[in-house]
């Protein structure tokens, strides 16, 4: 591989690292390290290296990561389609580490796609605070929303804006905000060859006018006494430390929190030695630059709009009850459909492969009332809980989200919530998202096929099965007849429908096993 690199690359590199770049260069021969990441959304790392088809090795800087052995196809197992694990590379795996996330936290994925980081952060929440993911390219958000409901994620947003227009309406919001930059992807060339073949000696200076207006936008949108972690898979001293210096000379609320690491990150250059620098020839993984940057708590900028009504644990009523929760519901439902009629964007909601859009007299969606009456019913007749957060309805699709709809009002929102579903004809029709973020105790009915049986590769194949009573597991005072949470190994993989010993398969066609 070092042979086909650049040849104004490398000579750079010997620049860079004086002694060590024949080490440097000898890693380019090597195979790539594979990895996984445990979604602990579903699984915790213990219990997946007990239960792992395959051998792992643990990642020093990720305590869910492990290096998979050469040979292991981590994504032709059932776990991978339950949500289980993510395929991560491992050196991708230490920015969110470093982001210090916490369950109740709002945090920030600014350039998110495909989602590997997101569905990481989404990890450490647990369900609680806000993940808002973000990508500028409309194609790549999605495999960045697919991402996140394939690994069960709640209370997550999708956005396809630019960072300015998010800065603008969520100035000084966020505890902690990722920028895992856009770069020239120096680090990845000896696992993309295309990445070679896009550079050029040119490239590393137009990316790094792109970060430093990144940055920008990010320190406008993270709260005071937040941390922000910048992360670039590129050696260019200019996208990497270069951009960081310069962000510091004119953000002096900003400084660096050494990085440390395992021993094997090395420091960062010059007078930014407590970044960090993942070296090939020093880590079993790619390349990649990390600075972690905390803001002192100085006040924010002004015309900071007014907290925003983030609650996680807010369960909307929408089954029918009388008195206070009645009336609760009416607000909120009322607070949810408000659009903002001078706005065309942020008026577009997706579900899995289709879009919904209706509008009514004073922003007023036609049939709103009924549609959440059919999803109040489902919820009543499937569920054990009562899912959190404000009902949000596009078209005919129905989503969950942690913040009200007005907060998104003229952003370009590609998945506002969890998408729970859809209303057909008066009935409410779950959706492949809800099931893949819900446990087994949260569903009235569930099935667990096992992994080593043929069955739970025909089932995400989308074949019908005949499945006797008895398998089912159903809740006390519910029917055999109805939704099923099929799940694998006791991990939620999607819906069936059981009806007389013949299970109906609810897994959506893209999603299947090929």
């Amino acid at each position: 591989m070092a042979a086909q690199l650049p040849h104004s690359f490398m000579e750079r590199m010997k620049e860079l690292l004086g002694t060590e770049y024949e080490q440097f260069a000898k890693a380019y021969n090597e195979i790539p390290y594979g990895g996984i990441r445990a979604n602990t959304l579903k699984i915790t790392a213990a219990e997946l290296m007990e239960i792992s088809p395959f051998p792992l090795e643990p990642i020093p800087w990720c305590p869910t990561g492990f290096y998979t052995g050469e040979g292991a196809r981590p994504g032709k197992h059932p776990y991978y389609h339950a949500g289980l694990y993510y395929i991560q590379e491992p050196s991708a795996m230490a920015p969110a580490e470093l982001l210090g996330v916490t369950p109740g936290d709002r945090v920030l994925d600014l350039c998110a796609a495909p989602g590997g980081k997101s569905t990481q952060i989404a990890g450490k929440l647990q369900g609680q605070g806000l993940l808002v993911s973000n990508d500028l390219h409309p194609e790549r958000t999605k495999a960045l929303a697919k991402n996140l409901e394939l690994y069960g994620t709640r209370n997550g947003i999708v956005l396809n804006e630019s960072p300015e227009r998010i800065a603008a309406a969520f100035p000084a919001f966020f505890d902690k905000i990722l920028v895992d930059a856009p770069c020239s992807g120096e680090g990845m060339f000896r696992k993309d060859e295309d990445m070679v073949k896009q550079w050029d000696s040119e490239t590393p200076a137009k990316y790094a006018a792109m970060q430093r207006d990144i940055l920008v936008s990010a320190a406008s949108a993270l709260a005071p006494g937040g941390t922000l972690v910048y992360s670039t898979c590129t050696f260019a001293t200019e996208e990497n430390e270069g951009t960081i210096t310069e962000f510091l000379a004119v953000h002096p609320q900003f400084s660096v929190v050494p990085v440390g690491g395992t021993g094997s990150f090395a420091p960062g250059f010059g007078e930014l030695a407590g970044t960090a620098r993942l070296w090939p020839h020093k880590v079993k993984g790619e390349g990649h630059f990390i600075a972690v940057l905390k803001h002192d708590g100085s006040s924010a900028v002004e015309g900071i709009k007014g907290e925003l009504p983030l609650d996680s644990t807010l369960a909307v009523s929408i089954t029918g009850e009388q008195g206070r929760d009645k009336k609760r519901q009416g607000s909120a439902v009322k607070m949810a459909s408000r659009q903002n009629a001078g706005s065309a964007r942020g008026k577009s909601g997706r579900s899995p492969g289709k879009t919904g859009e209706s509008g009514g007299r004073n922003g007023q969606v036609p049939g709103e009332e009924a549609a959440l009456a059919a999803y109040g019913q489902f919820v009543q007749e499937q569920l054990g809980f009562q899912p959190a957060g404000y009902p949000i309805l596009f078209g005919d699709h129905l989503y969950i989200s942690p913040l009200p709809k007005t907060a998104m009002d003229g952003l370009k929102t590609i998945r506002p919530g969890w998408y729970v579903g859809s209303v057909r004809n008066g009935r409410f029709i779950p959706g492949h998202p809800l099931a893949t973020a819900l446990r087994p105790e949260e569903s009235r009915r569930s099935l667990s096929l096992s992994s080593k049986d043929s069955e739970a590769v025909s089932y995400l194949k989308g074949e019908t099965l005949s499945i006797p009573s008895e398998r089912l597991a159903v809740k006390q005072g519910s029917p055999f007849k109805g939704y099923v949470l099929v799940c694998i190994d006791g991990y939620s993989a999607g819906w069936g429908k059981w009806q007389d010993g013949m299970l109906k398969n609810e897994y959506p066609a893209g999603w299947r096993w090929t």
